[in-house]
């Protein structure tokens, strides 16, 4: 059986999580507090950069959530999340990457300011807004009057975008500018695997303390 080792509130856990509850795959869920146990001698052997998730097949262990969404894709083909011609792989992908290299960074001084820390003045807030709205406006390019961000079929790229957006209303990030994609996004909340991996508000709020413990240990 699949060993996921992951914690439930983070995003990057989030879409491996979904992905292997719509793949209906079996699987032991291990999960990490972040509070020391990323950095066990067990878990180290695992993953040595003591980040999470991790998942373990067997003797085979994976590590980096993009990985292993195409680990499972490969391993479990169906149902299928991947496209299958060139020009449509490369967009899911392109807007998998956007998510992770682009908007996940560009929402720190946000998460900063929501769990109390003090606001970095080279990184000014109407900057960062800005920014949202042109990866939102991106993806709303690619989603057009689509059920999914590449089209017919749901795909890793709504399974990455579509487990991040839904957060970003906990830093007052809104999508009334975007209805298309807020209506993709609503679409998706009803899905079950979105709504069994869906944080409670008392939960995300009770990660505060220890999202600034990690990001000022970061920032030293």
């Amino acid at each position: 059986m699949l060993k996921f080792y992951h914690t439930p509130l983070s995003a990057n856990s989030r879409r491996v999580w979904v992905l292997l509850l719509e793949k209906q795959v079996e699987f032991e869920e291990i999960i990490l507090s972040l509070q020391g146990d990323q950095f066990e001698p067990e878990y180290l052997k695992l993953n040595p950069f003591h980040h999470i998730p991790t998942l373990v097949d067997g003797d085979f262990t994976i590590i980096e959530s993009l990985a292993i969404l195409d680990y499972l894709e490969a391993q479990y083909p169906t149902p299928s999340f991947t496209p299958k011609d060139a020009k449509t792989m490369g967009i899911m992908r392109m807007l998998e990457l956007v998510t992770v290299n682009e908007l996940l960074p560009t929402t720190l001084p946000l998460l900063k300011q929501v769990v109390g820390l003090p606001a970095d003045p080279n990184q000014p807030i109407e900057a960062v807004y800005k920014k949202i709205t042109t990866i939102f406006d991106f993806y709303q390019k690619y989603l057009g009057d689509n059920p999914y961000l590449v089209g017919e079929q749901i795909t890793l790229a709504d399974v990455v975008v579509g487990t991040v957006i839904p957060t970003l209303k906990y830093m007052n990030i809104s999508l009334e500018n975007h209805p298309q994609l807020q209506a993709w996004c609503e679409q998706l909340m009803g899905r079950e695997s979105w709504q069994e991996t869906q944080p409670k508000p008392e939960d995300v709020e009770a990660s505060y303390a220890r999202i600034k413990a990690i990001l000022t240990q970061k920032s030293q």
